[in-house]
This record gives structure tokens, C-alpha cells and sequence, in this order.
């Protein structure tokens, strides 16, 4: 039997709602806790992680909140929040003492983002800056989640089709469409649905992460379920904005 994870994206998928719906699995939250902050970023953010209830489910909802810098570093013309490159970011997670396999996997998914943000923006990987994403709170989403998938250790992830939500959201360009173009650009060759759903029920950093993962998209898919998780959003939405992760067996293909 192999043992898999299987992403259900009943909304779309953010880091945020990854990391509560991983968490809400029974991984011990103190251990993660104790792997994500051996990232050394100054104490730039805080994690706070709560039951949260949404049309009567219970879930896991995860808040990492980013601490302003009020440092001597605001007036040296250095916004900390906004100029990390990619190797920035890999010189943190190197100099992160998590396992081997979780830097791995962050890497990974930063090269996803990196890719996307580049092509997009007509940059490259290396000049791309991560405004958006490169922000503490996407370092703390992206790693956070391979530090949950390593503690997991499965054999195999599949993710379900991914929402991607509609309308238009502001981001530091300005206003864009939905699903963001990077949003798009990650998930070529995934499956994807296009829904009514008003609002952006994917971000780069979710796409970035089932993208990476997920050995294979699909919605058709028999395995018998051992346990199940729900990481909650923060936004509301018409539909329950809630990502459900399954974790179970799946007998070996002949």
C-alpha cells in the first residue's frame, strides 16, 4: 500500500489555508513550530494557529502576522519587506536548521514562483523581487509547508482540480485579473477550474505549493482515508472557504 496525501480543493488553495489544513491532520504543532522558527528572520513574524468553525465544519486556521519593523533600519532607504531575491531567500532557508528534504522542497516551490513572477513581469529568476510573494509571510507559508510535508512523509500527493476564483484584486502593480497572471502561469499544466466564485480563491503561493507537490491533478481517484484536515481562510466567500487535505492508502498500481 502507498501511503498519500490528497489536496480537495473545495475553494482553491492559499499558504495559509495549506498550513492550517496539514496541521489540522494531528501533526504535532509544537514541533512545527519549532522548525519554522529556526528560520532566522529577526523575529519578523508570529504564527498564531486557532480552531475556527465555518458553516458548522471544523478546521484549523493559521495567521502569520508580520511584524512592522520599527528597527533603525526603516530610514536607511532598505524596506526589508520587499527587496529579498531568490537567493535571499535560499540563503535563508539554508541557513534554516530544518531537514535537508524540507529545504528541498522549499526551494522548489520558490523556483516555481520565481519562474512564474519572472516570466509575467518579462524579468529573470534572479532579478525577480518577491513583493508580493518574497514578503515574510510567503517564506513562512512556503516553508512552513514543506516542514509539514517532510514531518508527513507520504509516498505519493494528488490534488484535485484547482478553483481559481474571478474578478480582479489589487496587488502592488495595481489592479490585475483573477486568477493573477502568476497564478496562472504556475498551474500550466495542472488541472484548473475556472468558477463564478467572486474573488481570488488561489494565490500564487497555494498554486505554487499543490504545483510543486502534487504528483498527479486529478478529481477521479480511489484510496481508502485514514485521517482529514480542513485549513480555514480568512475570507468569506459564497461557498465554504475551507481546503481539505486527505491523508490514506492507495493500493500500489500493478
Amino acid at each position: 500500500m502507498e501511503k498519500i496525501l490528497y489536496f480537495d480543493c473545495i475553494c482553491g488553495v492559499s499558504g495559509d489555508m495549506t498550513l492550517g489544513a496539514l496541521l489540522d491532520l494531528g501533526l504535532n504543532k509544537d514541533k512545527f513550530l519549532t522548525e519554522i522558527n529556526k528560520l532566522n528572520m529577526n523575529d519578523e513574524f508570529e504564527i498564531v494557529i486557532k480552531n475556527k468553525q465555518e458553516n458548522g465544519i471544523n478546521g484549523t486556521n493559521v495567521c502569520v502576522n508580520v511584524k512592522e519593523h520599527t528597527h533603525e533600519h526603516h530610514h536607511d532607504g532598505h524596506n526589508h519587506h520587499h527587496h529579498r531575491h531568490l537567493n535571499d531567500i535560499h540563503k535563508i532557508i539554508d541557513e534554516a536548521d530544518i531537514t535537508d528534504n524540507a529545504k528541498e522542497i522549499a526551494k522548489d516551490i520558490f523556483m516555481q514562483v520565481a519562474t512564474a513572477e519572472a516570466k509575467v513581469h518579462n524579468s529573470t529568476i534572479d532579478k525577480v523581487h518577491f513583493h508580493e510573494v518574497g514578503a515574510t509571510d510567503s517564506i513562512v507559508d512556503i516553508v512552513g509547508s514543506a516542514i509539514l510535508i517532510d514531518m508527513l512523509n507520504v509516498d505519493k500527493i494528488y490534488c484535485s482540480s484547482v478553483p481559481l476564483g474571478s474578478g480582479f484584486v489589487k496587488c502592488d502593480h495595481g489592479v490585475i485579473p483573477v486568477p493573477a497572471p502568476a497564478t496562472v502561469e504556475i498551474l500550466k499544466k495542472a488541472k484548473v477550474k475556472i468558477n463564478s466564485v467572486k474573488g481570488e480563491t488561489t494565490t500564487p503561493t497555494g498554486a505554487a505549493i499543490v504545483k510543486t507537490l502534487s504528483d498527479e491533478f486529478s478529481d477521479d481517484i480511489e484510496f481508502e482515508i485514514d485521517s482529514i484536515g480542513y485549513g480555514m481562510g480568512h475570507k468569506k466567500f459564497e461557498i465554504p472557504n475551507m481546503l481539505r487535505v486527505i491523508l490514506g492508502e492507495k493500493k500500489k498500481r500493478a
